[in-house]
């Protein structure tokens, strides 16, 4: 691991913060404490005014960093961002898919807090794989049957993806914004902190005592975290992530930083550091604001594998087999 990278990442995150925190007026925010003593970061957050946010940086801002992105500019893609979900609001959640009328829907009129996510590298794009990340990601295109929104062949339910088949939407990924069940509460005793999630009904559970990470054989979706505070910013450290669930491609040597900094009242910012030497030429850094809102209530996520989605996919994939159209049937399954 290159230290030099890592702590690039985190200068660009505490750098981000204290940018925030200058546009809105204020020195560093100081969170109330805990009884025990603990920055105090509990509550319900969302992250629906993040939606629409490019993770990396777009095309028309090359040779730009999101500091050389004025509040005009801002403002501006705000709203155009805004005016693209509502064009494609028929197809997400209106009569073009009988999936709920679009009121239904969280994240139309977002309030984005910047233009791109990914804050390091500075020039917001994601360092290129190293040789060993190519081979594997081409070894495992040449491998993909169904996943997601892919077509087919969908033989069983192992042909989709996880988040398909209800079990998790994994890590950061249960953290990012999606069309609904937006919804996170935070919850800290003494030595810990939970972190619960309205989509795919998933708690962590973060234990502060600086214990070590479990043995590299025991492994699991949401990884093994480890947290401890540093200052008023929960950092989370999480490795031993299952194959099946590692994010986007990388190696079993995955580890994700993650760190929670309150910089107003309701305002934390959620920033994630991904460093994997056998994937990414070097570390790198993206972030998003969460938004405490304590009148949000976390719904009943009514999803599992046995729902009648995944199986009127699948059985929809058998009809098209038959007619030789295989590979038509598509959709989230599960989706109630």
């Amino acid at each position: 691991m290159n230290v030099r990278h890592i702590l690039t990442g985190w200068l660009a995150a505490a750098m981000c913060a204290t940018t925030l925190a200058a546009q809105q007026g204020k020195t560093a925010y100081k969170p109330a404490k805990t009884p025990w003593g603990d920055p105090d970061l509990q509550g319900t957050y969302t992250n629906k005014d993040e939606s629409g946010i490019p993770f990396e940086r777009p095309s028309q801002f090359a040779g730009k960093t999101a500091a050389d992105v004025d509040d005009a500019e801002l403002r501006e893609l705000i709203a155009e961002r805004s005016q693209a979900a509502l064009e494609r609001a028929p197809g997400v959640g209106g009569i073009d898919t009988g999936a709920g009328p679009t009121h239904w829907y969280e994240n139309y009129g977002a309030k984005n807090s910047r233009p791109w996510l990914v804050i390091d590298p500075a020039d917001g794009v994601i360092p290129p794989l190293t040789a060993e990340g190519r081979q594997r990601a081409a070894a495992a295109a040449a491998a993909r049957r169904g996943n997601g929104f892919d077509v087919g062949p969908f033989d069983g339910p192992e042909d989709l993806s996880l988040y398909d088949r209800c079990i998790t939407r994994g890590l950061p990924g249960s953290m990012m914004p999606a069309i609904y069940g937006n919804s996170y509460e935070i919850v800290q005793s003494p030595g810990w902190a939970a972190i619960r999630y309205e989509m795919v009904h998933e708690t962590r559970l973060i234990p502060l005592d600086n214990r070590p990470h479990l043995k590299s054989d025991m492994k699991s979706y949401m990884g093994d975290p480890r947290g401890h505070f540093e200052g008023n910013t929960l950092v989370v450290e999480t490795t031993n992530f299952k194959p099946n669930s590692i994010y986007r491609g990388g190696s079993e040597s995955l580890k994700l930083i993650e760190r929670f900094t309150p910089t107003a009242a309701k305002i934390v910012q959620w920033s994630v550091t991904v460093d994997d030497p056998h994937t990414w030429a070097r570390p790198w850094t993206f972030a998003m604001n969460l938004t405490r809102d304590n009148s949000q209530q976390i719904f009943e996520y009514a999803c599992h594998e046995g729902n009648y989605g995944l199986r009127d996919i699948l059985s929809a994939e058998r009809a098209a087999e038959k007619n030789g159209t295989a590979g038509a049937a598509r959709g989230r399954g599960g989706v109630e």
